[in-house]
């Protein structure tokens, strides 16, 4: 029996390469259909979560999941930090604000049906020096707004949770939590089984034609006609929309791989919880933090740096296509015009192990160099426009016959049961005015 390793370990790019990792239940992995009502492309969690959705509406539809990898939850979802987030970041009036609380009522039905690890331990957000204390004024403020309860801390009360975090002050999110994503998106898939939803894996999509009731998706394993196309392709979503004719109005993925340390187990004491500092608000990234797994462990991280490839997750993982995508785009450099000192720093970041380490003695003094190892890296689908400006919403987008979810970055595994719904009814709308 093959063994998956840990998902953020430095070897994970031959991780599950075979389908043991949903063993239990057995997925139907055959040929490739030549038809079916609905093919959803991307096995992630907002792919499997909208193909669960699709199908339970509609049982009578014979709905397909494709991905051109070997198991689920192979990129995005299967390399994140885990965690519930509780919404404290988004507009009031934003998709991620609506989806997230949403998404979470319906997670945790999920994880107590399954019976999936959980931790609602609670975060803090830091306030390192007095010159970000205007900066948690608004944020406690954006909490009300979203209804989210916090508390907030002075330095004193900061120690008291979280001896080693070093602050003047803090909001205390108590509705943070953790959680194992992978086992999320097995419990889905075991319900899908049940649903008589069909998996196709090792099949990467090359382009589509026709429209409306009579798209063909083109995958490396052969040709699949369906009525209805769910485009959930994540880092590859903007590409898959392109090919169907859908309008997105100049968006596209722009990859950010984000890289992790991770405590050495003699550090682990350090850090009680979750340790996030105060983000900046004009950066959709939220700083290196401090995260406990549900496996115990702690990890560092993530910075964001520019990927040269897509699924690129090492500096030397480069592709000449999507590097000359990034490189040769005027959207990229209207971008890099904007956040080029905080570009350079996530860079230095990235190439010295000495930049780390300062960014996170930051929020823990006490970190030695030897406290700290390489982890692994995720790599994030980040939507831009052509005025090089960075979505901070979850974006969907229509073309005949199809419905492409073209931004759903981090709070994604949170949303995603509720992202799913939004998926969900624009399929049934759809479906109706075809009919």
């Amino acid at each position: 029996m093959h063994t998956c390793r840990d998902p953020l370990s430095l070897t994970r790019d031959s991780w599950c390469a075979t389908l043991p990792w949903m063993a239990d239940p057995p997925i139907n992995t055959g040929d490739i259909p030549t038809r079916t009502d609905v093919v959803v492309i991307g096995a992630g969690i907002v792919g499997l979560a909208s193909a669960h959705e699709i199908a339970g509406r509609h049982p009578e539809l014979a709905v397909t999941v494709i991905d051109k990898e070997a198991s689920p939850a192979f990129h995005q979802t299967g390399r994140n930090s885990g965690v519930i987030h509780s919404g404290i970041y988004y507009r009031p009036d934003s998709n991620k604000s609506t989806m997230v609380a949403d998404g979470r009522h319906l997670l945790f039905d999920l994880i107590e049906r399954h019976h999936i690890p959980h931790d609602m331990c609670g975060k803090l957000v830091v306030a390192i020096d007095p010159s970000e204390i205007g900066r948690l004024d608004a944020l406690q403020q954006r909490a009300a707004d979203n209804s989210i309860p916090t508390t907030r801390l002075g330095g004193a009360g900061l120690r008291e949770i979280e001896p080693h975090i070093a602050g003047v002050a803090a909001l205390h999110v108590p509705s943070a939590g953790i959680t194992d994503y992978a086992a999320v998106c097995r419990a889905l898939v075991s319900e899908m089984v049940e649903l008589g939803v069909g998996f196709v894996f090792g099949a990467a999509v090359i382009g589509t034609t026709g429209s409306g009731q009579h798209t063909i998706v083109h995958t490396t394993r052969g040709d699949i006609e369906t009525t209805t196309l769910v485009n959930c392709g994540g880092l590859q979503s903007d590409r898959v929309a392109e090919s169907a004719g859908a309008s997105t109005g100049g968006v596209r993925i722009m990859p950010f791989r984000g890289e992790y340390y991770e405590l050495a187990s003699s550090a682990r004491h350090l850090v009680n919880n979750l340790v996030y500092p105060l983000p900046d608000p004009a950066f959709p990234f939220l700083g290196v933090h401090l995260t406990r797994m549900i496996d115990g462990s702690i990890h560092a991280g993530p910075n964001a740096v520019p990927a040269l490839e897509r699924e690129g997750y090492r500096w030397r993982d480069i592709s000449m296509r999507d590097t000359g995508e990034i490189v040769f785009a005027k959207r990229t450099w209207k971008l890099a015009r904007r956040y080029w000192r905080t570009g350079l720093g996530e860079i230095h970041r990235s190439i010295s192990r000495r930049a780390f380490l300062t960014a996170l003695r930051r929020l823990c003094p006490e970190l030695a160099n030897s406290d700290i190892e390489p982890s692994g890296a995720g790599v994030r689908a980040q939507a831009i426009d052509r005025n090089g400006n960075l979505l901070d919403d979850f974006a969907f987008a229509d073309s005949p016959g199809a419905i492409h979810v073209v931004n759903a970055p981090s709070p994604a595994a949170t949303a995603s049961l509720a992202i799913a719904k939004t998926v969900a009814q624009r399929h049934d709308e759809l479906i109706n005015s075809e009919s």
